[in-house]
């Protein structure tokens, strides 16, 4: 028994007739050599390779954030953020670098006033790296964070809550400018 699909065509006439029932009808695509290459480093690298140049990442940065010592800059300087050169207006990042610095510093409330969003979020970051890293590594099975999609969305609004209460140019909001 065949069903028609149209005009003059069968479900036998159809590509991917001979394919089981569920199954994808079309062949895969052949990967090309640079997908071919990375696989094969994948399959043969440790299992702590990548949560070590996750963490290797991380490291250049807060070395960064130490070598360049951003809250050293002079009054009159340009900022370096393209938003904050053309508009005037604090990004929602602004102060990000700043307030690292201060954090590596132990000096939290400056940390919260130059990015209080930034040290908020710091400890769960952190500790999210530290489980999905251990997991990767050595296999460890740290407590999970439960995160669901509505913690996230509201996360991000109070982010995009807090950039726009910052640039508002009345008091008690100017205190939020970096």
């Amino acid at each position: 028994m065949t069903s028609v699909d149209g005009p003059g065509t069968s479900q036998q006439d159809a590509p991917g007739a001979g394919w089981p029932a569920g199954a994808y009808p079309y062949p895969p695509v052949e990967p090309d050599r640079l997908t071919r290459f990375v696989l094969r480093v994948h399959e043969r690298a440790p299992r702590w390779a990548v949560p070590l140049a996750a963490l290797g990442c991380v490291g250049m940065g807060v070395a960064y954030t130490l070598v360049s010592d951003p809250t050293r800059s002079a009054p009159d300087a340009e900022p370096s953020c393209l938003l904050k050169l053309t508009t005037g207006l604090d990004c929602p990042g602004c102060g990000g670098t700043r307030a690292l610095w201060y954090v590596l510093h132990a000096d939290l409330p400056a940390a919260a006033r130059h990015h209080l969003v930034f040290v908020f979020a710091l400890p769960f970051l952190a500790y999210l790296f530290v489980a999905w890293a251990g997991n990767q590594a050595f296999g460890w099975r740290l407590p999970e964070l439960r995160i669901s999609p509505p913690m996230i969305g509201g996360f991000l609004g109070l982010w995009l809550a807090f950039s726009v209460v910052r640039n508002l140019p009345w008091a008690p909001f100017t205190s939020l400018y970096v």
